[in-house]
């Protein structure tokens, strides 16, 4: 039952897979994508990789795929032009294509004894997790590579957030330290004029 489920969630893969890069309308191959993303999630399920399927649907599915489709969404852009000079660049891509295939292949073709026992998939024994055992290996043994990897996706967080800030003359925008420092004297003023007197009118006025 499981190789049945695997050809099946293989085939809805390819099928969507083949739906992004074909479908015309960019909301449509970006859902495509999203199809894609939650059935390999599934594949690795099968083969009880519960950490990367989980990561795949929360950090994909969840983030990525969402700030594709709302850009896609919000830019008005004319895809029709992008398109035009596809065929151009198609043989360049047809060559690509056949070499990663063939590499591909390759990998599953070849066999090499040597490491054959090394690369066979070990069962877990019951009642064992491996996002458990992941996470004991992340927090023993690669504690310092896990931080280093934290610190550079800080930075990079920081980076791109420095050289996109851009402040406009046009944009009205308050500093907090300077609202604090307002007192009451400061926002009412009061103004001491003279009552106003009406001017009389020709009835009341005396005569000469």
């Amino acid at each position: 039952m499981t190789t049945v489920v695997f050809y099946i969630f293989a085939a809805i893969l390819i099928l969507s897979a083949l739906r992004v890069i074909t479908a015309k309308n960019p909301v449509h191959a970006a859902l495509s994508l999203v199809l894609s993303f939650f059935t390999a999630a599934v594949l690795w399920m099968l083969i009880e990789a519960e950490f990367l399927s989980i990561s795949l649907v929360l950090v994909y599915v969840g983030a990525v795929m969402v700030l594709f489709l709302f850009v896609v969404m919000m830019l008005d852009v004319n895809f029709e032009a992008l398109r035009e000079g596809f065929w151009n660049y198609f043989p360049v891509a047809a060559v690509v294509a056949v070499v990663m295939a063939a590499e591909m292949a390759m990998v599953f073709v070849i066999k090499d004894t040597g490491t054959k026992a090394a690369t066979q998939v070990v069962a877990l024994p019951q009642g064992v997790s491996n996002i458990k055992q992941l996470g004991v290996l992340i927090y023993t043994d690669y504690l310092l590579p896990f931080e280093l990897a934290a610190v550079v996706l800080v930075v990079a967080i920081i980076a791109a957030i420095s050289l996109t800030l851009r402040r406009r003359k046009n944009t009205k925008y308050i500093n907090p330290a300077d609202q604090i420092k307002v007192k009451a004297a400061d926002r009412v003023r009061v103004v001491k004029m003279k009552a106003v007197v009406e001017a009389p009118s020709e009835e009341q006025k005396p005569a000469a």
